[in-house]
């Protein structure tokens, strides 16, 4: 059989439980539902390292983040890997196109794409007066510098009034078209118009939304202004001490503390989706009329979760299900996944294992440096599992965290502090209620906690000596030495 054609759908800060087909209450999204009944879901599928760099980094690496070195948040580090998931399909004779976002540096590195449309959103590292005139966004941004060429050199997203980490909400103010959702999609199937019909193409649709600013079309905002909305999840573990402290500034790390912004946040972040959805949904129409869709492997997923005020929290990088907890799903060609179709997989899945399952997809050689595991073999068999537990880590100052998740369950350390968490998430999926301290599950928080150990006791920070956890230990964002770590 020939090569497919394989579509990498990406998403920016959408929350795994933020799909119809995984029971949200709220949420619509007919187009990815459809993709999800035509394939296969996984509902333990996290990102290790949750904010945009990092989980990028493991994406188009398929490594480990201390493999690949992101470990945290940190702009303007150089983007050099010998092996990506695109280059390898370019080496394997696929033309490889991305359209949207990167988030890499510098802005322009292809990471082994034959060409790339780019639109990064709101980059403050690419903003500021005394970055060169390459690597400014207004000039090495496509979306940008195609919507100044729309609407005048004014142009902007932030002519909204909202900014790019804010929980505040509003509707776009041009026609939809101009919206940089509908940007990505279009380019995408004008991709589809001009691509060469004798080559395998691999199409990374790399979406901005549902990350902030907040600002689908009017007619999104409309279907959930209305409604009453499940209301965020909030633990019995919580501090209110910094929400009331920052819950009065727009771009808060805790979001709101007026519950009319609250619900104005969700609504806003539930139309984003939904518009998002929507869009997917024109790409797959385009799909279709190509004649492309029976041939062709889709894969959809996000860099991280969204916390949206649940435990008075916005944003990511903390280790609770809003934040790292990702959707996946993988549909499309028959005979070569041989998947059971409207399957849900509940093995612990990551980030890095989109490399190794799309390569194995194409045919393709799997690198020695991938630390990934190829979900093919999932598929057909959604009970079977490809790893027992995942380590997840954010260096994020005083709120730095490690944790070790499994189907079942969850154990998180704070590098800084040493506070411990845990979380039966069988029975306790919104993470409401800390168990470290009950008695009944001291056996297995010390074995969780034995994973984390024996995991750090080789890392450059100091964090474990191979019998203890050693907080207070200085954690860079960056690693500039790879060392050994459990894969």
């Amino acid at each position: 059989m020939k090569q497919p054609n394989i579509i990498l759908i990406m998403t920016d800060q959408l929350r795994g439980d933020c799909l119809g087909i995984a029971g949200h209450p709220d949420v619509k999204t007919p187009y990815l539902d459809t993709l999800a009944s035509h394939g296969v879901s996984f509902d333990h599928a996290y990102s290790a390292c949750p904010s945009c760099i990092a989980a990028r980094a493991a994406l188009h690496t398929g490594m480990t983040p201390e493999h690949h070195h992101r470990v945290g948040y940190e702009d303007n580090i150089p983007w050099d890997y010998e092996h990506t998931l695109a280059g390898e399909l370019s080496k394997a004779g696929y033309y490889t196109q991305c359209v949207g976002k990167m988030h890499v540096h510098p802005l322009r590195n292809y990471l082994g794409f034959h060409n790339v449309e780019l639109h990064d959103g709101y980059l403050h590292a690419a903003r500021y007066g005394s970055v060169s005139y390459r690597e400014s966004q207004k000039v090495a941004d496509d979306y940008f510098y195609w919507l100044k060429h729309e609407k005048g050199i004014d142009a902007d997203v932030t002519d909204t009034g909202l900014e790019c980490n804010s929980w505040m909400a509003r509707p776009w103010i041009y026609e939809e078209k101009y919206h940089p959702t509908n940007w990505v999609t279009d380019r995408s199937i004008d991709f589809l118009r001009r691509r060469d019909p004798r080559k395998p193409f691999f199409l990374m649709a790399s979406y901005l939304r549902p990350h902030p600013p907040l600002d689908a079309p009017q007619y999104y905002f409309d279907l959930y202004k209305n409604k009453k909305l499940t209301p965020p999840s909030i633990g019995d573990w919580e501090d209110e001490e910094m929400w009331k402290q920052d819950g009065r500034i727009f771009d808060s790390k805790t979001g709101p503390i007026d519950p009319n912004l609250i619900h104005e946040a969700q609504v806003g972040y539930y139309a984003c989706i939904t518009h998002l959805d929507h869009q997917i949904g024109r790409l797959i129409q385009a799909l279709v009329e190509e004649e492309l869709y029976d041939d062709s492997i889709i894969l959809f997923t996000s860099d991280h979760g969204e916390e949206l005020c649940d435990h008075h929290m916005f944003r990511k990088s903390r280790p609770y299900e809003g934040s790292c907890r990702i959707p996946l799903i993988i549909s499309g060609n028959k005979e070569i996944l041989q998947a059971i179709p409207h399957s849900t997989c509940h093995s612990v899945v990551e980030l890095r294992d989109v490399m190794p399952t799309i390569l194995s997809a194409a045919n393709v050689p799997i690198p020695d440096s991938v630390d990934g595991k190829n979900l093919l073999p999932l598929l057909p068999n959604p009970n079977q599992k490809v790893r027992d537990w995942l380590h997840g880590e954010h260096s994020y100052g005083p709120f730095s965290n490690h944790w070790i998740v499994t189907e079942k369950d969850k154990y998180i350390w704070y590098s800084e502090t040493g506070e411990e968490q845990y979380f039966v998430l069988e029975t306790d999926r919104k993470e409401q209620h800390n168990e470290i301290n009950n008695p009944h599950y001291q056996e297995r928080i010390s074995q969780l906690r034995n994973h984390l150990i024996q995991t750090l006791k080789n890392r450059p920070e100091g964090f474990s000596d191979g019998t203890n956890l050693i907080p207070g230990k200085s954690y860079p964002p960056y690693l500039k030495e790879s060392h050994s770590c459990s894969k």
